[in-house]
């Protein structure tokens, strides 16, 4: 079968859901600097997408023979599989060929969703990935690391932190290559790091007065409320880090290497380049 970034016309757009965020920002990126006919799945977007209105899934699926699906807030929350479910249907029904699923490690509600992609009838390809480098510069834990505590409820258990731009090109691969349907790529860094490691490595790279301080899963949900964080959100969070962090994902995987022929970004870059780049 001829791979997706060899075909060109408008009959065979790849959709990146989630195309303004952490991932889906690079994979659209990156598949516009290939030449591939990209539409970014957003509320902005054009066609507009939004997983809470299924009313706008038809319209942005139009033409599309590809597409990368991240579900936000996260896939192990209720409502995911039933929207999963639906939009995969939908997908298949309106010509898609392939689907490359997002998703968590260590996270058992969200292996509801990749099963649904499994079978939904389209080559699809699973990227299983753990915590992200990024969080630390371009989420919530940007504002801690300037505040100089980065105060989280995680205890002193190794987290093989993965590097967004990784998993981004894992992505492009899965959705213009041949050879990655059907993998479950499990993707992880080169290293595993507690979070106080990892937050002595920033301030190391940065020259900032950071450390990391564990707090009480009470602390953190009290100080989430203080910010008017939503009851669903604070839920989510809780879950990642008392159930997801309780070390079951305290070892490497060969995912990246398997995926794109080379070993993982390893965390010290990723802390050199944020710095260089101006977010610290």
């Amino acid at each position: 079968m001829q791979s997706l970034n060899k075909q060109t016309n408008h009959k065979n757009i790849t959709l990146v859901l989630g195309g303004t965020g952490k991932t889906g920002r690079r994979v659209a990126e990156r598949l516009k600097a290939m030449g591939v006919p990209t539409r970014i799945g957003s509320r902005s977007g054009t066609p507009p997408f939004d997983w809470d209105d299924p009313s706008t899934w038809a319209a942005a699926l139009q033409e599309v023979k590809a597409v990368y699906v991240t579900y936000a807030p996260d896939l192990a929350v209720p409502a995911a599989p039933p929207a999963i479910r639906a939009f995969s249907d939908l997908a298949v029904k309106s010509g898609v060929q392939r689907l490359v699923l997002l998703s968590g490690r260590g996270e058992e509600e969200a292996q509801r969703c990749e099963r649904i992609v499994q079978n939904a009838g389209a080559a699809w390809t699973i990227l299983r990935a753990s915590w992200f480098n990024q969080n630390f510069s371009e989420g919530a834990f940007q504002e801690l690391v300037l505040g100089g505590v980065v105060a989280l409820p995680a205890g002193p258990v190794g987290e093989p932190f993965v590097d967004v731009d990784d998993i981004a090109e894992v992505a492009m691969a899965a959705l213009t290559e041949d050879g990655h349907a059907g993998q479950l790529y499990e993707l992880t860094g080169p290293r595993l790091l507690t979070f106080t490691e990892a937050v002595a490595e920033i301030a190391q790279a940065s020259g900032r007065e950071v450390r990391y301080q564990q707090i009480s899963a009470e602390m953190f949900t009290a100080a989430l409320a203080e910010q008017h964080v939503p009851a669903e959100a604070v839920g989510l969070l809780n879950y990642l880090f008392t159930t997801v962090l309780d070390g079951r994902n305290a070892y490497l995987t060969d995912g990246v290497q398997r995926a794109l022929g080379r070993p993982p970004r390893d965390f010290s870059d990723y802390a050199r380049n944020a710095t260089a780049s101006g977010v610290w």
